[in-house]
């Protein structure tokens, strides 16, 4: 059996259930130490990918007159693959 690559969305709907099992009191000490060692590292994880997904849409370009725009990032040979 083949191991399926989660997905953003997959990460993030683990993270929510992490948090309502954590609100509702729901596990032992232990079991809530696992689930926010696992919260913390999927948080940290979706961040990294947020990040990078905003990297490629947009880049920062500073204009002849000193000013600041948003632009879309050309990243052409991503959009091959």
């Amino acid at each position: 059996m083949s191991k399926k690559k989660r997905t953003f969305e997959d990460d993030l709907k683990r993270l929510e259930e992490l948090v309502r099992s954590l609100e509702q009191n729901e596990l032992s000490l232990q079991e809530s130490l696992e689930a926010f060692e696992e919260g913390s590292k999927l948080g940290e994880s979706l961040m990294k990918e947020l990040e990078k997904a905003q990297k490629r849409v947009m880049k920062l370009m500073k204009t002849e007159q000193g000013e600041f725009e948003l632009e879309p990032l050309d990243d052409e040979d991503e959009a091959d693959d």
